[in-house]
């Protein structure tokens, strides 16, 4: 609290910046504590020959000196352990921290990257801070900095170092974000130009871009009052998606659907992120998701692979079930897609990896977004198509890729990838997916066919089935869409519960049914006990919508009872409907038991 004071109120001599960056403050930190600009302040001290040092990592406890590439930077030293590489660098910018959104998927960019660069005779060195990681351990690359993934300490090794480049595009957003600062600083970044990486990420530049192509969009509005929303909001009707400007995997996203909602919203955005705009955007309902992964060069596209969401668009990208290749677009939204795709990428000057996102109602697409960096889904569609995107980005980058277009859409078996979720680790939590990312992790499995593959993957979240006792609580309309697999399920022998309006349902159709009251009615047979006593093998609750996620409601209990008693749940109609077919129409015990290696042998 000292040295902030006297960083508030005095000059900025050698003596107190030298301790305040002992202490740990940020250049950052400094500069808005006087009231200027990071750059400023980071002339000064260098000015005044203040910087940090190369230390490297004791895995010896001191035992013997240390000859690790372990490295970090610190303020608390006089001399470097090391000198700078002999040979000029690529420099690989990791993810950071695990956390909802930047976790493993990145790393394997990384890793693959760095593994690409040494084949080719690269010297390699990468900047990462997180100990979970592969990329972390030192053998990975000829240097390995354990630092932060910040502006001022990735420009602190790079002067110290010498570099050919830096790779900004496989750390997901947090190393994408400082491709334009990096750029500006004049440091050479590989790959798309950082204006390019820069006009995709800017919301209004993107829009301009896609208008100019002529491509769809959602319609959309920068909001800075709680009237312009309002307004905006009537314009175009309920639901609208409303996020801060900037939002890492989904956060503090939410989907509104009326007034009231809205307010709270604003009122809650504006503590979240006070230095930016909330931006609006129309809700396409009943939209299918599809996304492209890819790579290009130039412009050109060299690879590509066209994935599709079994959830339909709410439902953020890291939380969704992705099939690829898709099963179930039609071919002319797929050569839609593909041309906008290609419109885009050759419009941004694309050299490396890309992400693009679309939403689809029959032919109709638009575009969400582009993301020009690797995305999550890259280990996946990689493993699945037997094509690594990143060592072809990598080749493009450094401009040694043979000129060839890749095939990736036939395929003669199908992969799903199916989200992993911690709800039983974060108590009180709703388990439903929606447009903010909740997963932690994934599976994938492939199948001959998509039930197949589907099934696998539940299988290998490991949400065991113990009997054939099911429970259906299922609002709004949405219950005749189970109608038919449930009515098949009763002839295979399974026991159906359900609460008052699923039961007076399916039981008119001919469905049997065990009716359950509501825990709110207090009265037996109560789905609450039912579920305590873990009466049933499988919970299928499907909230009426969004709008009734509420704490308090009766569908809310039900969801998280089913997950602090490890009873198997599923919240979205479209994985209900498959889930159950993979029931009536699959054999477990005939589903074929191949390596990933058989199957791409089919190619």
């Amino acid at each position: 609290v000292g040295v902030e004071e006297q960083l508030r109120s005095k000059r900025l001599s050698h003596n107190l910046i030298k301790t305040a960056k002992a202490m740990g403050f940020s250049d950052n930190n400094i500069a808005k504590l006087k009231n200027t600009t990071e750059e400023r302040i980071r002339k000064d001290r260098i000015r005044k020959g203040i910087t940090p040092v190369i230390k490297q990592i004791d895995t010896l406890a001191g035992e013997f000196a240390a000859e690790t590439n372990y490295l970090y930077t610190t303020y608390h030293g006089s001399t470097h352990d090391v000198s700078p590489c002999k040979t000029a660098s690529t420099i690989v910018l990791g993810s950071g921290p695990y956390c909802i959104g930047s976790s493993v998927e990145f790393d394997w960019c990384a890793v693959n990257t760095v593994q690409t660069l040494r084949q080719m005779g690269e010297h390699t060195i990468i900047i990462n801070s997180n100990p979970e990681t592969v990329s972390t351990d030192y053998d990975e690359s000829d240097r390995l900095y354990f630092e932060e993934i910040t502006l001022e300490r990735v420009r602190d090794i790079v002067d110290f170092e010498k570099t050919k480049g830096i790779v900004v595009s496989v750390g997901g957003q947090v190393a994408n974000n400082l491709a334009l600062p990096l750029h500006k600083a004049g440091y050479p970044i590989l790959g798309t130009p950082a204006t390019s990486i820069d006009q995709a990420e800017n919301r209004k530049n993107f829009s301009t871009l896609l208008n100019q192509l002529c491509i769809d969009q959602p319609a959309w509005q920068e909001i800075t009052t709680l009237e312009k929303a309002k307004k905006f909001a009537k314009d175009v009707g309920y639901p609208v998606l409303v996020r801060p400007s900037y939002v890492l995997s989904g956060a503090a996203m939410n989907t509104v659907f009326n007034e009231a909602e809205l307010k709270k919203y604003l009122h809650d955005a504006t503590v979240i992120s006070p230095d930016h705009p909330v931006v609006m955007s129309s809700f396409i309902s009943n939209a299918k998701e599809l996304e492209v992964d890819g790579v290009a060069d130039r412009g050109k596209i060299v690879l590509e692979a066209i994935s599709e969401h079994i959830e339909n668009a709410g439902i953020h990208s890291g939380d969704a079930t992705i099939v690829i290749p898709p099963q179930r677009l039609y071919l002319e939204t797929i050569r839609r897609t593909k041309n906008i795709t290609r419109k885009i990428v050759e419009a941004l000057n694309i050299t490396g990896p890309f992400n693009i996102q679309f939403i689809a109602i029959d032919n109709a697409i638009k575009v969400i977004e582009c993301n020009v960096r690797a995305a999550r889904s890259f280990p996946f569609v990689s493993k699945v198509t037997d094509h690594n995107f990143i060592e072809t980005a990598v080749q493009v980058m450094l401009g040694k890729h043979k000129k060839k277009h890749y095939e990736t859409l036939e395929l003669d078996y199908v992969g799903v990838k199916t989200p992993q979720f911690s709800y039983s680790r974060l108590k009180g939590a709703n388990p439903v997916a929606h447009v903010e990312m909740a997963s932690t992790g994934e599976v994938a499995c492939l199948g001959e066919n998509l039930l197949e593959a589907f099934y696998s993957s539940w299988l290998a979240t490991e949400q065991n089935i113990a009997g054939k006792r099911i429970l259906a609580s299922i609002g709004g309309d949405r219950k005749v869409r189970l109608l038919a697999e449930l009515q098949k399920l009763e002839e295979l022998g399974w026991e159906i519960y359900s609460t008052e309006n699923t039961h007076d349902f399916i039981t008119r159709r001919g469905v049997a049914s065990h009716f359950l009251y509501k825990g709110s009615q207090e009265l037996e047979p109560n789905v609450i006990s039912t579920i305590a006593n873990k009466s049933v093998d499988l919970i299928i609750n499907i909230p009426r919508s969004v709008q009734t996620m509420s704490h308090h409601t009766d569908g809310y209990k039900i969801r998280r009872l089913a997950i602090d008693h490890n009873i198997p749940l599923i919240t979205n109609i479209h994985i209900a409907q498959m889930f159950l077919q993979c029931l009536t129409e699959l054999d477990p015990n005939k589903i074929p038991v191949k390596s990933w290696q058989e199957y791409v042998k089919q190619r």
